[in-house]
């Protein structure tokens, strides 16, 4: 008995620290997502010149669930059904940073605001700055990601060695 609470004890605390790395990785997710989601949102303002609300929704599904339901939120703005602030839009991007928040929920205003040729211009103005933010979140996730792996582990197997 002793035996199987250690080794339950050992994987609870790789489990922590793997569920503290999954902000890293989910991070870099999003910025990824977001910066496919500008550059379609580019190309297709200029060549198609879809509706807004058409280009979200026929975004890619897999990159889709990596926006963290702020495509969804935005969505139900242009469809006057939810307001665009911070709170709505950020439920589930808890991974975010402050700075961040900001950048991209600038970036949802100014959507749709402007003609198509300045509209392109700060379209690529934001995916220079969401490149940025990805470039950050690419070194804090080799960094800290598998630190706290690592720190799990030996938790895990410092907690072992005690009760052992």
């Amino acid at each position: 008995m002793k035996y199987v609470f250690i080794i339950l004890l050992f994987l609870g605390c790789c489990g922590v620290g793997y569920f503290f790395s999954l902000k890293y990785s989910r991070r870099k997710k999003f910025f990824n997502s977001l910066i496919a989601l500008a550059d379609k949102l580019s190309l297709e303002i200029n060549f198609s010149r879809e509706r807004l609300k058409v280009l979200l929704q026929n975004f890619d599904a897999t990159a889709k669930k990596d926006l963290l339901g702020i495509d969804e939120t935005f969505i139900a703005y242009l469809d006057k059904t939810q307001e665009l602030s911070g709170d709505a839009i950020f439920k589930k991007a808890d991974c975010l940073k402050q700075d961040e928040k900001d950048a991209v929920l600038l970036f949802l205003k100014t959507l749709g605001r402007s003609d198509v040729e300045n509209q392109t211009k700060e379209i690529q103005t934001f995916i220079s700055r969401f490149t940025e933010f990805k470039k950050q979140s690419d070194e804090q996730q080799k960094k800290y990601g598998s630190l706290s792996i690592k720190l799990g582990v030996v938790a895990g197997l410092f907690l072992a060695i005690i009760l052992f």
